[in-house]
């Protein structure tokens, strides 16, 4: 709310370009329509819009395809540039690591970090919980037939009519989480772009280490770390977590010394020299490719 009332101000004052610097776009993650839910990115890219920004400057986003939710330039910088070169240059005998996707969806980014480094690639499948995609949202669809007071619910509210029988979608059956590669005397990397509840990376990381793993590294873009994610990390088989400063997380990182730091704010800062003085943004996406 901060961002609009700041933006419309601007916009009431006749600047001529508005631009907003938003290093974690929040929300980012549901960005997708699930069941009958709102796509509250797309929400918000048109909130952003009717304020008066004009260009977005963002980081790593959730899904590259965010950037067709807005009606004006989106450059989407990458961290993976820096935290490449924390693989390179502080982790011992990286050579001797592998690159986990804790996830098949995960898959492509760990790809791309495994392509770079010329390391081996492994993958968790299978889930130890539901995924985003399968948990309940609270409603029923199509709701009860009759409502509370015992009282015949309108037509549209009930199940179809008698005779008709529509298909029904049969339940997902997850497999026990499986690791498609090998990690047997190995520094395993499991690398993603947002880190909020850890629960998930504890379990694969728990996993890893029964599979042979000798030390586990959690690399990410953003490093939310809700709720009680510093003492889950801290009690676990994680031995660090490198995430960038596109979210503070001061308070977390006193809370548990495994958490650590890359800092991003040189090529945001690049970023606005080269929009202010309007020369070309492509140097900044050298050598990105689209699955990057």
């Amino acid at each position: 709310m901060e961002l609009l009332i700041m933006t419309y101000a601007l916009k009431t004052s006749c600047a001529e370009n508005i631009i907003g610097v938003i290093p974690y776009f929040p929300y980012s993650k549901q960005c997708k329509m699930r069941k009958r839910g709102s796509i509250v990115c797309k929400l918000l890219a048109s909130m952003l819009a009717k304020a008066g920004l004009t260009h977005i400057i963002t980081m790593d986003l959730h899904q590259k395809e965010i950037q067709g939710f807005f009606n004006f330039p989106v450059d989407n910088l990458r961290a993976s540039p820096f935290l490449l070169q924390y693989i390179q240059e502080e982790i011992p005998d990286y050579r001797n690591a592998v690159i986990v996707a804790k996830s098949p969806s995960a898959a492509k980014r760990a790809q791309s970090f495994a392509e770079r480094l010329r390391l081996g690639l492994v993958v968790l499948h299978g889930e130890a919980q539901c995924s985003e995609s399968d948990m309940t949202d609270g409603r029923q669809s199509p709701p009860s037939v009759r409502g509370s007071t015992g009282l015949e619910l309108p037509w549209r509210q009930q199940a179809p009519f008698p005779g008709i029988e529509l298909p029904i979608m049969m339940a997902k059956e997850k497999p026990p989480i499986t690791v498609v590669g090998d990690v047997g005397g190995k520094i395993a990397i499991i690398v993603d772009d947002i880190v909020d509840d850890v629960r998930d990376f504890v379990a694969a990381a728990e996993i890893l280490k029964d599979r042979g793993a000798y030390k586990i590294y959690i690399m990410a873009t953003h490093g939310l770390l809700s709720a009680d994610a510093p003492q889950l990390i801290e009690d676990s088989a994680i031995d660090e977590v490198v995430v960038t400063n596109t979210v503070p997380h001061e308070l977390q990182k006193l809370q548990c010394p495994k958490i650590k730091t890359v800092d991003v704010s040189m090529i945001l800062a690049e970023a606005i020299r080269r929009i202010h003085n309007g020369e070309s943004m492509a140097y900044l996406f050298r050598n990105i490719t689209v699955d990057d």
